[in-house]
C-alpha cells in the first residue's frame, strides 16, 4: 500500500500547486479600481460580449429568458457606468432558433435605458445581420456609413458558415464623423469563434484583407471585439501585421459568470495609423447586487481622434 500513499501524496501536491497558481491568477487578473472618469474632449470607446439570450425552453439558467430578467438591471447599470462614447456589443441576440432577429431583446432594453445612444451596424435581418450592433452617442457622432461580412469562404452571402463548417460569425462595421469637425474614421466590430484555431486565422486574415485598403486609403480604424484569443497567439500578430496597434489590456476579460479571472483577456481594441490611447485599456469586473450581467467583462480604451 506505500506505493498507494506515495501517489495519493503526489496527487495532494499538483491539486495543491493547481489552488495556488488559480489563486495567483485571480490576483494578478483582477482589477480593483474602478473607471476613471472619461477625458474631456477625447473619445471613449469600450467592447462587451454580452452572452445571447436562449428563448427556447423554460429554465431559470443565467442565459435564459428568466435569467435574463435577473441580470438585465446589471446590464443596464455597467453599460451606463461605461461613458463610452462607442460600443462594440457581440452576442447581442434573442435566439429562438435560425437568424430571425425581431425582438432584441438586450438591444430594445440598452436604447430604452441609456440616454443619447443610437444603434449602428444594424438593419432588417433578412439583408443585415444585427446581433453585434454597434452604440454610439449620437450628439456627438453621425453615422456615415456601415456594413458587414461573415467569416466564410463566401464572406457576403448573409449566415454563411465558417470556414471549416461551424455556426456563422461576421463583423460588423460603421463609419462614423465627429459633429464638431475632424476626420470620419471606422469602428469594426468582431467575434471570432472560441473552439476552432483555423477557423480564427483565417477570420483574422480575412479582417486584415478587408481592413488594409480603409488604412492605406487614411481612414482612422478601430477594431473591437471578442478575439477568442490571448495576446501575442498567431491571431493577433495577424491583424498587427496589418497595421493594427492593441494597447495591452491588464486584465481577465472574461470570467465563466462567476467572476473567476484565471485568463489574460482575450477581448481587445485596436488602433490603426492615426489613433493615439490615451488611458487604459480598463477592464470593469463589476457585479451589481451580486449578478453578473454576463460572463465577459467589458473593456475599455481612451483615445484621441486626428
Amino acid at each position: 500500500m506505500r506505493w498507494l500513499r506515495l501517489a495519493l501524496k503526489a496527487l495532494l501536491s499538483v491539486l495543491a500547486l493547481a489552488a495556488l497558481v488559480a489563486c495567483a491568477q485571480q490576483i494578478r487578473l483582477s482589477e480593483g479600481e474602478g473607471l476613471p472618469p472619461a477625458p474631456d474632449g477625447g473619445l471613449r470607446v469600450a467592447t462587451l460580449n454580452v452572452h445571447y439570450i436562449d428563448l427556447r425552453g423554460q429554465g431559470d439558467g443565467p442565459w435564459s429568458r428568466a435569467g435574463w430578467e435577473r441580470r438585465k438591471p446589471a446590464l443596464g447599470a455597467v453599460v451606463a457606468g461605461l461613458d463610452a462614447d462607442i460600443i462594440a456589443f457581440q452576442e447581442m441576440e434573442s435566439f429562438r432558433g435560425g437568424n430571425a432577429d425581431t425582438d432584441n431583446l438586450a438591444r430594445r432594453y440598452l436604447l430604452d435605458r441609456l440616454e443619447g445612444y443610437e444603434a449602428a451596424a444594424v438593419g432588417d435581418w433578412r439583408s443585415f445581420p444585427s446581433t453585434q450592433p454597434i452604440f454610439y452617442r449620437s450628439d456627438r457622432l453621425e453615422r456615415i456609413d456601415q456594413g458587414w461580412f461573415f467569416f466564410s469562404e463566401t464572406p457576403e452571402l448573409i449566415y454563411s458558415r465558417t470556414f471549416d463548417g461551424s455556426w456563422p460569425a461576421f463583423a460588423s462595421w460603421a463609419e462614423f464623423r465627429p459633429r464638431d469637425g475632424g476626420a470620419a474614421f471606422r469602428v469594426m466590430n468582431v467575434h471570432l469563434e472560441y473552439r476552432s484555431p483555423s477557423n480564427r486565422r483565417l477570420s483574422a486574415e480575412l479582417i486584415a484583407e478587408r481592413l488594409s485598403p480603409v488604412i492605406a486609403a487614411g481612414t482612422p480604424v478601430i477594431l473591437a471585439g471578442d478575439f477568442n484569443a490571448l495576446r501575442g497567439w498567431r491571431v493577433m500578430e495577424i491583424l498587427t501585421g496589418a497595421g493594427l496597434d492593441f494597447p495591452a489590456v491588464p486584465a481577465a476579460s472574461y470570467h465563466l459568470n462567476r467572476g473567476l479571472h484565471l485568463l489574460p483577456a482575450i477581448d481587445h481594441i485596436g488602433l490603426g495609423a492615426g489613433l493615439r490611447a490615451t488611458g487604459g485599456p480598463y477592464v470593469s469586473q463589476r457585479a451589481v447586487g451580486g449578478v453578473w450581467p454576463s460572463d465577459h467583462h467589458p473593456v475599455v480604451l481612451d483615445l484621441e481622434l486626428p
